[in-house]
């Protein structure tokens, strides 16, 4: 796998990856005949994530430049980070996060956000070192599920900003 800065030609293929997975894993928490996955909002942030200058937007690549996951840090905190619905089970996320995490500076403490409800991320992270800090808010996107706050002390050897192309 190779872990590489996103452009903005990039957007639509993150989207195809990221559509996948949260129709499958958070349909619950947004059901899509209610909620249907906002693709032209979730282009937008991810266009104006990549030209901001404090944020980092990954993609996961195969050798042949097939996507396979994505991911936004800014300074000590993860944005967005998920795989391929169809590598879902077999241990690439784990590897990809570590990966990420190599890629961010040092500090104190690593944060992120999960759905509340999103019981499988949340034992994903829980199992990878992550743990709730006890705050919580709600997403902007309707219906507002709220989202939990979680950290973990830095990998050692994580470095700064820029140490992956």
């Amino acid at each position: 796998m190779i872990l590489r800065g996103a452009t903005p030609d990039d957007v639509a293929a993150l989207l195809d990856v990221q559509q996948e997975g949260a129709v499958e894993g958070l349909g619950h928490i947004f059901p899509q005949d209610r909620f249907p996955f906002p693709r032209e909002a979730l282009a937008a942030r991810w266009q104006t994530e990549i030209a901001a200058p404090d944020t980092d937007v990954y993609l996961y690549t195969t050798d042949n430049g097939t996507v396979c996951g994505f991911a936004a840090t800014r300074r000590e905190e993860i944005l967005h980070f998920g795989t391929a619905r169809s590598t879902w089970g077999s241990g690439l996320a784990a590897a990809l996060l570590e990966t990420l995490i190599a890629t961010m500076p040092a500090a104190s403490t690593l944060r992120l956000r999960v759905f509340e409800e999103n019981v499988r991320a949340r034992r994903f992270y829980e199992k990878n070192g992550w743990r709730p800090t006890g705050v919580s808010r709600r997403t902007t996107f309707p219906p507002h599920p709220r989202l939990l706050e979680y950290q973990r002390p830095p990998a050692a050897g994580s470095f700064e900003r820029g140490g992956v192309d």
